[in-house]
C-alpha cells in the first residue's frame, strides 16, 4: 500500500520563513529548502529563495515540464532561464563562467529529497466541541485530509482526542475518510455566491467522550 502524502496548509508553509526553517510551495508541492540554505550560506544566488520564504513561487514554473520558465534572449537568440528576481542557485549563467560548476546533479526544484508534502487545493475551518469539557477549537485543515489525519492536527489541543467518539449531526464519523466523504460538505462557494458570512457557517464536530482515557 502507498503511502499517503502530507498535506498542508499555505498558513503552515508560510510559518516557515527564516533562512534557517524555509519553506516554499510550488505547482503543488510543499519543499523545505533549508538544508540547501545551509548548504549555500553566505551566496548571493539564495537571495531570490529567501525574498520568497514561505511562500508559493509557482509562478517560476511551468506547469507543463514542471520546470524553470524559459524565454528566448533577443541579443543571442538562446533559449534562457526567465528569472525576473535574479538568478538564483542551480541556474546556470547566461554565459560563460569560471566559478560555473556544472556538476550540480539535480537542481533543487527537481530534487524530491526536499519534498515534505503537497499544498492543498483547499482549506476549511472546522470547530471541534468537546461535549464533555464544553471547550471548542477552530481548526484550519486540508479537504484532502481524512478524519484521522485532522485527529493528527487536534492532538496538540486535546492529547486525548483519541478517546472520544467524533460525530456530526448526530452520525458517527468515518475516521479514515475525508470530510466530504463523510457527507460534511464544503459549502464555501455557495456561501460566496449568496454573500453569507462563511463563519457563521463553519460546521461542528462534536466530541463524545468514551470513558477510557488514552495515553497522550
Amino acid at each position: 500500500m502507498m503511502e499517503r502524502p502530507r498535506y498542508f496548509t499555505p498558513s503552515e508553509v508560510a510559518s516557515h520563513c527564516t533562512s534557517a526553517d524555509l519553506w516554499v510551495s510550488f505547482l503543488g508541492r510543499v519543499c523545505d529548502l533549508s538544508p540547501l540554505m545551509s548548504r549555500y550560506q553566505g551566496d548571493v544566488l539564495l537571495l531570490p529563495i529567501m525574498e520568497c520564504a514561505g511562500k508559493d513561487i509557482s509562478s517560476w514554473f511551468d506547469p507543463k515540464t514542471k520546470d524553470i520558465l524559459k524565454f528566448v534572449d533577443p541579443l543571442t537568440c538562446c533559449e534562457r532561464y526567465y528569472t525576473p528576481r535574479g538568478r538564483f542557485v542551480h541556474v546556470p549563467p547566461n554565459g560563460p563562467c569560471s566559478d560555473w560548476d556544472s556538476d550540480i546533479g539535480q537542481p533543487w526544484w527537481k530534487d524530491h529529497r526536499y519534498e515534505v508534502g503537497l499544498l492543498s487545493t483547499k482549506t476549511r475551518w472546522i470547530r471541534i466541541l468537546n461535549t464533555l469539557t464544553s471547550q471548542e477549537q477552530l481548526l484550519e485543515v486540508c479537504s484532502e485530509e481524512t478524519l484521522e489525519e485532522i485527529l493528527q492536527r487536534f492532538l496538540r489541543f486535546n492529547s486525548h482526542a483519541r478517546s472520544y467518539t467524533w460525530k456530526h449531526q448526530g452520525q458517527i464519523l468515518d475516521m479514515r475518510k475525508t470530510l466530504a466523504e463523510n457527507g460534511i460538505m464544503d459549502d464555501d462557494l455557495e456561501l460566496d455566491q449568496l454573500r453569507l458570512d462563511r463563519d457563521i457557517f463553519i460546521p461542528t464536530i462534536l466530541l463524545n467522550f468514551n470513558d477510557d482515557l488514552t495515553e497522550g
